[in-house]
Parts: structure tokens; sequence; C-alpha cells
């Protein structure tokens, strides 16, 4: 699938360029943007270890950082394709339905796209800051490893399915549900995670 040709769209931007003067612009401010989400990364990072034993702080940091790791190639690869595949919002992901998306895998083919890999690197930071809002509910009380598989599962099915239903073009928009500033996907989604999350890992052992 990697290997298949990758030039069908517009992977080095002049199209969209000569299409639209105004696109590095727009480019720009949605990257500013995108920035400012990821820096929640560093935040939850540093609040957690604030809240946590200081034998934990290594732990803690690590999941941080490796987590949003496992949450962008995760999105890469399944996330992004089934959340907005079927929306049209950019090339390659035409294809989907109300349930679930199905084109745009690995941002091939015609989602080698300058615009789509820009709206996947926006909606990446928010699915990587639904997946780490639950490391504070369950610090100092989950090994790393664990962590990772539960990241790389949010980041590539849960959040990606669910945000295709409300973001996406799915069912749940057809029925009138309205997202305000990520409330009713990312931190709906993370705190749910979170409370099951807490609940089977139980109360830390002082």
């Amino acid at each position: 699938m990697l290997a298949s040709p990758v030039l069908a769209a517009d992977p080095s931007g002049k199209a969209t360029l000569k299409a639209d003067p105004t696109a590095p612009a727009n480019f720009v401010w949605v990257l500013v943007a995108a920035f400012l989400v990821f820096f929640m990364q560093p935040g939850f990072a540093l609040l957690e270890a604030g809240l946590t034993r200081a034998k934990n702080t290594v732990n803690i940091l690590t999941k941080n950082l490796l987590d949003f790791c496992m949450a962008a190639l995760a999105f890469w690869a399944f996330g992004y394709a089934l959340m907005f595949g079927g929306s049209g919002m950019a090339p390659g992901l035409e294809q989907g339905n109300p349930f679930i998306g199905y084109s745009g895998f690995f941002l091939t083919g015609e989602a080698y796209d300058v615009s789509t890999i820009l709206y996947w690197m926006f909606q990446m930071v928010f699915a990587a800051t639904a997946a780490t809002i639950v490391s504070g509910a369950m610090a100092e009380r989950t090994r790393v490893t664990a962590y990772l598989a539960y990241s790389f599962l949010v980041s590539a099915l849960i959040y990606p399915i669910y945000g295709h239903w409300v973001w996406g073009g799915g069912w749940l928009a057809d029925l009138g549900a309205v997202d305000f500033a990520g409330s009713g996907v990312v931190h709906a989604v993370g705190g749910i995670l979170a409370l099951i999350g807490a609940k089977k890992t139980g109360a830390a052992h002082r």
C-alpha cells in the first residue's frame, strides 16, 4: 500500500497555491492553531507530574510524550480515514458512510495532498489530547506498555469513529448533534474513558 503511486493529488502545493493565492495565510493560521493545541500535551504532563509522587515523575513524563507519538501514528494510519472519510473536507476523503469513513488511510493516493495533510495535523493534535486526558485519571497505576496500547486503540478506533458520527458527516450529526469547541467529542470521549480507567485501576496505594 505504501509503495503505491502517491502523486495523484497535490503533494507539493503548487496547484493549491495557483488556485488560491491566499492559501499560505490559511495554512499558517491552521498550523498555529494546531501548535497551540499541541501545547496541551506538556501542560498535562506538568500538571500530572506536580500532582503525583516524585518517584513517578519519569513514568508520567514518559507516558505523556509517548502517547502523543502513538496517537500521531495511529491517527495517520487509521484514525483520520475512519473519522473523515466520506466528509469530502479535503482531497482523498470522499468515501465513507454515516457510520464509518473508509478513505485516506496512511494519507496515500488522493489523500497525499497538502490540504489533506494540513487538516490531518490539525485533527491529530485533538486526537492526541483525547488520549492524554486519561493519563491523569490513571496516573501511578498503569504500566507504560499498557498505556501505549490504550493510546493506540483510542486514537485509531474509539475517538475517530465517534468523531465521524459527529464531525465527519455521521449519523449523530444527521440527528442534530452539535459539538461546541470539542466538548462533545474530544473531552467527552477522553473524560468517559478516564472514568472507566480510574474505576478499573482503583485508588493509588500510598
